[in-house]
């Protein structure tokens, strides 16, 4: 029998409406789930995207004050996806009213304000989901699943960057992911957790310590007059403000275990539309991905074929939830489709009690490796990660 669960989604700027396709997918996608999302209600302060959810996304209502939401009883579990610096009043809000929810990464501007979410959601009892979204592609899935086989040996050491161009152009607006105080970090929050916490996945072990370099090579942007949606283009005013936070990052990390780590990121990248690329290598082998060609895997196996360079290993239908959205290998699946299997998994969470989403815990112990980066490149010293105490999903579970 299938059952109902109501849904509340806070913001529909680009992401909140990825949330709410995401919801309206999981009948066909996962019916096993016998669960059928039911959008009661949207909240945003512009009457445009209010007027989106009714009319192109199907909400029962829309309002502006995201406390109708919290407080609406025919929520069961909401989605939030507003700017950086409301994440923590909103998530706290959903912890005191007994709520579970989807929320956005970074979650909140600072390590202190994750913590207190995670912390807060752990006491309360509630299952929750981040937005960690490549970790769900196939070949990341595949990744993981052959270093945790012992496949490629003692991992050594891992590499990983995610260079973008979306902030590319010095007359992108200047919005509140260039402010301190709204955003937290740049494109340390923005594109480095989702690298912290890959290497972290598919190496089932904890970031520790950290070293970091960052710059701002945009300084000034120009004041918009109106929102967006997303990266969007929006008319601009012909005055400018300073730019708080960083454009690029260079980090040396090390692992737990004794891994060692190379990460960087740009948002002001001339070139790249979206390279983001994780390679593992080990004692025996490694193996290589990229967003750019997400159903490919490079590997080389010492043993398994000849040693002269990576082998393209094609996602199948056996690999991660690739089955659910393509009809066999060659076939690529999409932003959106991952995202679909975010919504799968927090709903799974809700139905069962039971953490399967990447959780709080894993977007504290982001946050708190992303504090540290930023705290490096401040100090030109190596900065300790602190271990986290929320409950996390990165590690491998135990046989």
């Amino acid at each position: 029998m299938t059952r109902e669960l109501g849904i509340g989604v806070v913001s529909l700027g680009w992401m909140g409406r990825l949330h709410s396709a995401a919801y309206a997918a999981l009948p066909m996608r996962y019916p096993e789930l016998a669960v059928k999302p039911r959008l009661v209600v949207c909240a945003d302060p512009v009457d445009s995207n209010q007027t989106a959810a009714l009319e192109q996304y199907g909400f029962e209502k829309a309002v502006a004050d995201y406390h109708e939401v919290i407080d609406d009883p025919q929520v069961e579990a909401l989605s939030i996806c507003a700017p950086n610096f409301l994440h923590h009043e909103i998530a706290m809000a959903a912890i005191k009213a007994g709520k579970p929810f989807w929320i956005e990464k970074p979650m909140g501007v600072n390590a202190a304000q994750s913590r207190e979410i995670a912390e807060g959601a752990q006491q309360a009892g509630l299952v929750t989901a981040v937005g960690f979204n490549y970790r769900h592609e196939p070949a990341v899935e595949r990744m993981r699943q052959l270093v945790r086989e012992g496949h490629l040996g003692r991992v050594t050491n891992v590499r990983v960057w995610l260079i973008a161009d979306y902030a590319s152009a010095p007359d992108g607006p200047l919005t509140w992911r260039y402010s301190r105080e709204k955003a937290g970090a740049g494109v340390v929050g923005d594109l480095m957790s989702h690298g912290v916490d890959l290497a972290q996945w598919v190496t089932g072990q904890r970031v520790t310590s950290v070293s970091g370099l960052t710059d701002t090579f945009i300084n000034e942007r120009p004041i918009p007059l109106t929102a967006g949606v997303g990266h969007a283009k929006v008319e601009l005013s012909d005055q400018s403000g300073p730019v708080e936070n960083e454009d690029y990052v260079a980090v040396l990390a090390t692992f737990e275990n004794g891994i060692v780590g190379t990460f960087e990121s740009s948002r002001v990248a001339v070139g790249p539309r979206a390279e983001y690329v994780v390679e593992v290598y080990g004692t025996e082998g490694s193996a290589r991905w990229s967003f750019s060609h997400p159903q490919d895997l490079q590997l080389l196996i010492r043993g398994e074929g000849p040693a002269t360079g990576y082998t393209t290993a094609m996602i199948g239908m056996e690999d991660g939830d690739f089955a659910r959205f393509q009809p066999g290998p060659g076939q690529t699946m999409s932003f959106d489709d991952l995202k679909v299997i975010e919504a799968a998994q927090f709903v799974q969470s809700v139905l069962t009690g039971t953490q399967v989403a990447p959780s709080a815990g894993d977007a504290w112990l982001a946050a708190a490796a992303d504090e540290a980066i930023v705290a490096s490149a401040a100090q030109k010293s190596w900065v300790e990660v602190p271990a986290v105490s929320a409950p996390t999903t990165f590690a491998f579970p135990k046989d």
